[in-house]
């Protein structure tokens, strides 16, 4: 099937989510507006206006009522996803880098940029007090090592896992704000970070050209996808053993090069064997971000090419099987 294209960006995107039904797909970039589609035919709902930077990061609650989205304007500013209008905004000392809703949506976590003599942070807000959007976090962790490139809470809205710029992944308590566990993921930055459906394992995307599969209560490695280019994004396939990996080379040296070379293809591994069995082509530049649909029969990427696009899978690609 012809993949739906979605060209409402101007620049590289840099985040796509799904909200719980599937039905909408979120989008940011760094031309200053995130959009909101129909992920069924592709048709542009609306964008909120706002923001006067790139938008790194965005997030959606479980009832799709609100929205958040972390931009370089130094802000995180809530939304309202039935009319598009802003209803709460903080003002942070660097950029934002991720931001997410916890599983309640009780409590939001973001973490900002180390920038111009400012340190790292993991912040925590309340988003049940109305006050909440403009006063002080819950709770703040400084990060002076090494900044928060991925973020991801845990189930239970008891814990949150952070990848990190020196490919270290740490487990925080949110009740104590004390680390809990940190092992060394990675030998480069840890580009994206999301949990598998249950909650109970997590895919990670890195520069040192792997992806890798870790227990969420353990953090132990449990499998390694090699590739031979960074990836900047790994998403899990709700209802079957599938990863799909996406990346390709710097965006500075793809305009020397032909989509060929660059390896701008998503690909596909299975979760357990770590054996490539597919790829898909289309973006003319590196992926960015992928997140399939909660129902897994679709998947759609973000490119640096501006367009997202959506992937309806065959009817036999659910009837693959391996036999060893």
């Amino acid at each position: 099937m012809k993949p739906l294209m979605l060209h409402g960006h101007e620049r590289p995107i840099t985040q796509i989510k799904y909200n719980r039904e599937g039905d909408l797909l979120f989008s940011a970039a760094k031309d200053h507006c995130p959009n909101v589609w129909f992920s069924l035919n592709g048709e542009r709902l609306g964008n909120f206006i706002g923001h006067n930077g790139a938008v790194w990061c965005l997030d959606i609650n479980w009832e799709s009522t609100k929205f958040m989205s972390g931009a370089a304007d130094n802000t995180l500013k809530f939304w309202d996803c039935s009319n598009g209008v802003e209803i709460g905004n903080i003002g942070t000392k660097s950029t934002v880098r991720t931001c997410v809703f916890s599983y309640s949506a009780n409590m939001a976590a973001y973490s900002t940029d180390t920038q111009r003599k400012q340190v790292c942070e993991i912040n925590v807000i309340d988003c049940r007090m109305s006050d909440s959007f403009g006063s002080e976090p819950i709770l703040c962790i400084p990060i002076p090592d090494s900044k928060v490139t991925a973020l991801q809470w845990c189930p239970l809205d008891e814990k949150i896992v952070t990848g990190h710029e020196n490919g270290r992944i740490t487990q925080w308590d949110m009740r104590t704000g004390k680390q809990l566990n940190q092992v060394s993921g990675h030998n480069g930055s840890i580009n994206d970070m999301q949990m598998s459906k249950e909650g109970m394992m997590f895919v990670t995307a890195s520069s040192d050209h792997t992806s890798k599969l870790f227990d969420t209560e353990q953090l132990d490695n449990l499998k390694t996808y090699q590739t031979e280019r960074p990836v900047n994004s790994a998403s899990l396939s709700p209802i079957l053993d599938h990863v799909v990996l996406g990346g390709g080379q710097e965006a500075s040296v793809v305009t020397t090069t032909s989509t060929r070379v660059g390896k701008f293809d998503a690909r596909f591994y299975h979760v357990v064997f770590e054996e490539e069995f597919g790829r898909v082509k289309g973006h003319f530049g590196p992926i960015n971000s992928l997140a399939f649909h909660p129902d897994g029969k679709s998947y759609a990427s973000g490119g640096e090419d501006g367009y997202v696009r959506v992937h309806y899978f065959d009817p036999s690609y659910f009837e693959f099987n391996f036999d060893f």
